[in-house]
């Protein structure tokens, strides 16, 4: 069986698998988004703190993804729960460093320019700051998004859903008829998920971001 045979005879468990993959990917960078915006948002203003942020998230990344979900078998079992976990703490790093980098990267002069018309801290944040900030920051999401779509095929290791199983159950069958079909159409279907993905925050861009501030 060549590789489009298998594809048309496994297609409906490959869309299966693919949904469940985007899926994950999607619902854990709203979680990292969400916690590395707020950290980067009480960081920020302070030099050690956002070095703190920094050096904590990227040492997160550092762990080994076996290793992390590993560790969070015995304490919340297998499935979903441990890659969940996992994928939010690996998306953590570059939506706070952008964050905080963009935050950071705000001219004084407008803030002091809300201040001056009477302007809260929340509403200065929330007004100026933080759109601001939002092209580095989906940049950070850009690039979260592409690593947690490789990272998350580790998920199968834990019984996760997604992508993962195909090309575990790949590898673990090398040099039976389908073992190559399995890993490469894995493979494929993230990669095209990502382009995909990336896609889509392309649009946002254009529709969220100001030509000025493009340019």
């Amino acid at each position: 069986m060549n590789f489009w045979e298998y594809l048309g005879s496994r297609h409906q468990q490959l869309l299966t698998d693919a949904y469940q993959h985007a899926s994950a990917v999607f619902q854990c960078m709203v979680v990292a988004t969400v916690l590395g915006v707020l950290i980067g948002v009480v960081t920020y203003r302070s030099e050690w703190a956002g070095n703190l942020a920094t050096l904590a998230t990227s040492t997160i990344l550092t762990i080994p993804s076996l290793a992390m979900i590993g560790l969070l078998i015995p304490v919340v079992g297998l499935g979903v729960p441990p890659t969940v976990i996992a994928l939010t703490l690996y998306g953590l790093l570059p939506i706070v460093r952008n964050a905080i980098v963009g935050l950071r990267g705000v001219d004084p002069t407008l803030v002091d320019a809300a201040t001056g018309i009477g302007m809260s801290r929340p509403m200065r944040l929330v007004r100026i700051e933080l759109p601001l900030a939002w092209p580095p920051i989906l940049t950070g999401i850009r690039v979260s998004t592409q690593m947690l779509m490789g990272i998350a095929a580790i998920a199968a290791y834990a019984s996760g859903p997604g992508l993962g199983n195909l090309i575990f159950r790949g590898l673990a069958s090398l040099g039976s008829k389908n073992a190559l079909n399995q890993v490469l159409a894995g493979t494929l279907a993230i990669i095209i998920l990502a382009l995909l993905f990336d896609a889509v925050y392309v649009l946002i861009g254009r529709l969220t971001i100001p030509r000025g501030i493009r340019a």
